[in-house]
């Protein structure tokens, strides 16, 4: 399942809204003690740092957001709302704290693991879906914050799979005049593991 090639720092080393829908039919893959878990994702959401003022990084440095500040290729986790982890790639170009919110995913191996991260799930395909979702069936929590997408065992794995046609449209849950104008959210079009409300623009 996790064949393919890891992606390089060079593929991270970009804007983050290049970046972003070239992550569309990507393998999020993690080696854990239970086994192997990977996931294509399917929709995402480009942040670009001081350009951006939904972006964490858009008021320069701070404790939470010191991991987007860093080379790029590792990741950024995040916690929101008092109860939930959303993990990002961070991106450059160069040291600019670009990142990518990595929002759903299809299950594609590891599936009892993530089924027993995720009980409240009533279907496969609510596994991932969702940024909240997707951190807490991968467990990219406060210990994932910083680590390496170039190497050790997590990794984002590129194995040709096609992606027919993406989506594009505003980023969710942004408040007025937070970027919230800003056409950086890529899905999949037509694929069920979006999540709501679906982008519709091709």
């Amino acid at each position: 399942m996790s064949a393919g090639r890891r992606l390089s720092r060079s593929f991270f080393d970009r804007d983050a809204a290049v970046v972003a829908p070239e992550l569309l039919g990507k393998l999020l893959v993690v080696d854990t003690a239970a086994g192997v878990l990977a996931a294509r994702l399917v929709e995402v959401e480009a942040y670009r740092g001081s350009d951006d003022p939904g972006s964490h990084a858009y008021r320069g440095p701070s404790p939470r957001n010191r991991s987007m500040f860093g080379p790029p290729g590792r990741l950024y986790t995040y916690f929101v709302y008092g109860m939930h982890w959303c993990a990002n790639v961070v991106c450059g170009p160069g040291e600019r704290p670009h990142a990518v919110l990595l929002r759903a995913a299809t299950p594609e191996a590891g599936l009892a693991t993530m089924r027993a991260r995720r009980t409240t799930a009533r279907r496969d395909r609510d596994l991932l879906r969702g940024p909240a979702n997707l951190a807490r069936a991968f467990n990219l929590g406060a210990a994932a914050d910083g680590a390496s997408l170039l190497r050790g065992a997590l990794r984002i794995v590129d194995d040709d799979h096609r992606v027919a046609a993406i989506a594009v449209s505003t980023r969710v849950g942004l408040a007025p005049g937070k970027g919230d104008d800003l056409e950086l959210r890529f899905a999949i079009a037509g694929d069920p593991h979006v999540s709501a409300p679906r982008p519709r623009r091709p």
